[in-house]
């Protein structure tokens, strides 16, 4: 495997490697003010591992254009040890613009930030779920769906579900229902004694109802009972 050694390189391989049929389907369902190139974001991983260690810090400080760029930027982030992660995670948020850079970037961090997970809600998801912008909250409710669904952090992420409870962008929502559908799925009782109680808008409610009744994991008559409950 080749070494990319300069940021002209990547952006080089990343030209090399573009899809132009895929760029117009990836355009169709990512809204995005970023131009696209056209690369999968398997090949976007293969070309970010061919960056040395050494190389990264260069490499992150690159301002990116495309959001293949975007989304490389992210993954090389994710190779960095958590004191350096911590130190470029503000700056990566900034770029953030559209459903498929945030969730990327947040699906990549597990092994930075398993073994700091209080220190990385108090300082990085808190300020994200106070930010009052679309994309950094949805950054902070998906991480929370990726790291923090465990009974210790339950009546948490419901407290702060609740205090989001009223944003109408769509893209808050739907990680709302998101989050809260996989709280279900692992928390049956806990998270059926929220919802009932909850103050989540008609829309995100029934949102979450479905995503819930999706999941294979719910029994048929969970999902029966639940399919009665949506708001009218």
């Amino acid at each position: 495997m080749n070494n990319i050694k300069t940021y002209q390189e990547l952006k080089t391989a990343l030209a090399r490697e573009a899809d132009d049929n895929y760029r117009v389907f990836a355009m169709k369902g990512i809204p995005s003010e970023r131009p696209f190139i056209g690369v999968k974001i398997p090949l976007i991983r293969e070309i970010a591992a061919k960056v040395p260690t050494e190389k990264l810090a260069d490499f992150i400080k690159e301002k990116p254009v495309a959001i293949e760029e975007v989304l490389m930027r992210g993954i090389l982030i994710h190779r960095l040890p958590y004191e350096d992660m911590m130190k470029v995670f503000d700056s990566q948020i900034a770029y953030i613009g559209d459903w498929c850079t945030a969730d990327i970037f947040c699906t990549g961090l597990k092994k930075s930030i398993k073994r700091h997970r209080e220190d990385f809600f108090d300082n990085k998801i808190e300020p994200l779920l106070k930010s009052g912008q679309e994309f950094p909250t949805r950054v902070g409710l998906v991480l929370l769906k990726c790291y923090y669904v465990d009974f210790d952090y339950l009546s948490v992420i419901f407290d702060r579900v609740e205090s989001l409870a009223e944003r109408e962008e769509y893209y808050v929502e739907m990680a709302i229902a998101w989050l809260v559908a996989e709280c279900f799925i692992k928390y049956p009782e806990e998270t059926f004694s929220y919802l009932i109680v909850s103050h989540l808008p008609k829309w995100t409610y029934n949102k979450t109802i479905s995503k819930i009744c999706d999941s294979y994991r719910v029994e048929p008559e969970t999902k029966e009972i639940l399919r009665k409950m949506r708001k009218k």
